[in-house]
């Protein structure tokens, strides 16, 4: 007997014990999509070659077309107080987006859609976004998880031929039903029913189920021409035991009857539509059920499997454009707005929080593009989706949150020329939609990062599943090799594999160290805790939360290498500098919190030797902010996709601020001290070498400043 099999035999049956019992749908959700780099970070080998050959983001000529007309077109017709105020798009946008194809970017073009890749298709949301959020829903949903992406991957032919070019010029319009009232966060819970049965119709027997349900905030129900449905099926002639078939997704044409449709619900009071579905004896046939009778009973696998690539796109676009428009409109209405005889963006307090801001977007934007580009290359990569959802969307509302209170007044009174209030309401609908990111912060980075990304659980767990005991012994013989390298680079110090650019090359050294310390981290609380780890969700939380400022870190170091932008290094240092501290620290709590004796000790052996590349300091901080306030080409590189909407605030701003440029930072300041003394912006304009120009600027920059009344 070799030694993995006395390894093997040996461990099985305390390893049987310790492993928590998993069940078919959390198999299916684990097991769903593929492993990126996220997987070397989460083994303690970064190998940056591999990193920055994912390569730059790329559009066809045909998206970059689009982006430049039609979604240029569609923004200008966007006005977010007039949307927000009618709660509804106007109907001119509705039809412009069924002519041009908005609801159909993600299918392919034999079938009638656009056929754009997942780079193209967040694009598109984000720019609509960054003007109006709720004509971004109502464009994202049908690209995202929903009919459409189910008939691509599941569907039968017949299926695809009915329903595919429908979608694409919007004749149909579709939502999705998975969420009902006692099934939100455990969505695998559903108790929707569907119960096997035949009926006569038109002279003829046809199979299907009778199903009954209640779903509660679909997007686009209350508009929607077709529903997919998620319900779990059920034969009852079947022996006791094997009666439930498992969870099912169909598709039913609006109007079907037994299905009450139309209601509304009002999510942060938005425009965009969305609603209630219920559904008393629902008779669905099996041609109804997504890819035929084949296909019962596989619909979680179905939903995992789709999720794992449409989370990394739509929330984190939501999640981008906040912080663009939030970095933008807070650093622009910096240099409009004076106080004390200075603008605003100067005060250290401000510049400090705007630098902050920036240098956050630079590294979340960095890895939602990152993981853009793999997903165009063919990746599903559901861990780094899930911490895209969740870090996108959370950095979308801090940021918001800080330019709020740099705006002060004029961030929180109402009307057509307030830059950030609509958005500012609908945050929490990102936070808390496709999986909330309670939930997915606690449960599913580490929980399934643990699982897929591991080198060696995921062989660990299927060998003590299969009972063999050769696979076990080799795996846990590789495992003990893997967390001996780890202690070793934490202790000792970890090599840089492949060539990140010169410029980073300290703070790859450190990312490279870091992640030996995460990944024997994550094996010190695996075996300490065991099981008990799945349950303690604030340790989990922390070892998410260290992966995924790994992974925005790793992120930094590609998107610098694939734009090969100079002017943007000092983003790209600040960006991985505070992604690398965030991780230190999170690693310093975890180690303070773990239940077992000796954890400070143990926290300062591993954690030691990683201070030496210090934080950034405010120095470095506030040279980032002039940055920002005086290079123009830098603001737009990190806000590529603000775009400019029919009216509002926000078009206020944005020529306020060409005004400004073409008189320059020194004339701007001239012309601000005139007025200050004169009282007038006539005859301040009048003592300047280009007096039209000047009282142009001083009408925009009030235009700015001022707030909206209307009747008491």
């Amino acid at each position: 007997m070799g030694i993995a099999s006395l390894v093997g035999r040996f461990a099985m049956a305390p390893f049987a014990k310790a492993l928590p019992v998993m069940g078919d749908t959390e198999r299916a959700a684990l097991e769903a999509g593929t492993v990126g780099f996220e997987g070397r970070l989460f083994a303690g080998q970064p190998e940056f070659n591999a990193l920055i050959a994912t390569g730059p983001n790329q559009l066809t000529a045909e998206e970059q077309a689009f982006l430049d007309n039609e979604v240029r077109t569609l923004c200008g017709m966007l006005d977010d107080f007039s949307i927000d105020s009618a709660r509804d798009l106007p109907p001119e946008v509705w039809q412009y987006l069924r002519e041009k194809r908005f609801f159909g970017m993600i299918i392919p073009k034999e079938w009638g859609g656009l056929g754009f890749g997942h780079f193209a298709h967040a694009t598109v949301v984000t720019r609509l976004a960054s003007v109006n959020v709720s004509a971004a829903v109502t464009a994202m949903v049908p690209n995202s998880l929903g009919p459409a992406e189910l008939l691509l991957h599941y569907g039968t032919d017949a299926q695809k031929q009915h329903y595919l070019p429908r979608l694409a010029d919007g004749r149909d319009l579709p939502c999705f039903g998975l969420t009902s009232p006692y099934a939100g966060s455990d969505a695998a819970s559903i108790p929707d029913r569907g119960i096997l049965t035949t009926r006569e119709i038109d002279g003829r027997p046809v199979r299907g189920f009778s199903v009954t349900f209640s779903k509660r905030y679909i997007t686009l129900a209350p508009v929607a021409t077709v529903v997919g449905l998620a319900f779990n099926a059920r034969d009852d002639s079947r022996p006791e035991g094997e009666r439930d078939l498992g969870i099912t997704c169909a598709l039913i044409p609006v109007p079907t009857p037994g299905m009450q449709i139309g209601r509304r619900h009002r999510p942060m009071d938005s425009a965009f539509m969305n609603g209630p579905i219920v559904g008393e004896d629902v008779f669905v046939p099996m041609d109804w059920i997504i890819g035929g009778e084949a296909q019962v009973g596989q619909g979680w696998r179905m939903l995992m499997e789709c999720l794992a690539a449409g989370r990394a796109i739509s929330l984190p676009a939501l999640g981008a454009a906040t912080q663009q428009s939030s970095v933008f409109i807070a650093n622009g209405y910096g240099k409009v707005r004076e106080q004390f005889g200075m603008p605003i963006g100067k005060f250290d307090a401000i510049a400090g929080i705007i630098a902050g801001m920036a240098a956050e977007l630079y590294a979340t934007d960095a890895a939602r593009r990152f993981t853009a580009a793999a997903l165009d290359q063919g990746a599903q990569p559901s861990v780094a989706s899930a911490i895209l959802k969740v870090h996108l969307t959370e950095a979308g509302r801090t940021s918001i949150n800080h330019a709020m209170d740099i705006l002060g007044g004029k961030g929180i009174i109402n009307g057509p020329s307030n830059l950030l209030s609509v958005a500012y309401r609908h945050m929490p609908v990102a936070i808390t939609v496709e999986g909330a990111n309670i939930l997915t912060r606690s449960l599913i980075i580490f929980g399934q990062g643990a699982v897929r990304c591991h080198p060696y659980v995921m062989a660990e767990m299927q060998a003590v599943e299969h009972k063999d005991e050769e696979a076990l012994g080799q795996a846990l013989l590789g495992h003990g090799g893997h967390v001996a390298r780890n202690l070793w680079r934490s202790l000792f110090g970890a090599p840089v594999v492949g060539s990140p650019p010169q410029e980073l090359a300290k703070e790859a050294a450190l990312l490279a160290r870091l992640s030996a310390k995460y990944a024997l981290t994550c094996d010190v609380a695996m075996g300490l805790l065991g099981g008990r780890l799945k349950r303690m969700e604030l340790l989990s939380s922390r070892l998410g939360d260290c992966l995924a400022h790994l992974y925005m870190a790793s992120a930094c170091i590609w998107r610098y290498t694939a734009e090969g932008d100079a002017q943007m290094l000092p983003l790209a240092q600040a960006g991985l500098r505070m992604q690398l501290d965030a991780a230190e620290e999170v690693l310093k709590d975890l180690y303070a919190n773990l239940p077992t004796p000796g954890r400070r000790l143990l926290g300062r052996m591993v954690l030691s030797r990683t201070s030496h590349l210090a934080p950034l300091r405010d120095v470095q901080m506030l040279a980032l902010a002039k940055l920002l306030r005086e290079n123009a080409a830098v603001v737009q590189r990190l806000c590529p996709d603000v775009s400019l909407p029919k009216g509002g605030g926000l078009v206020d701003l944005i020529q306020a601020l060409d005004l400004a440029a073409q008189l320059g930072d020194e004339a701007t300041q001239q012309l601000n001290k005139l007025v200050r003394r004169t009282g007038s912006f006539e005859e301040a304009a009048a003592g300047m070498p280009n007096p039209a120009l000047a009282l142009a600027y001083l009408q925009a920059a009030d235009k700015v400043i001022q707030v909206d009344d209307f009747e008491a």
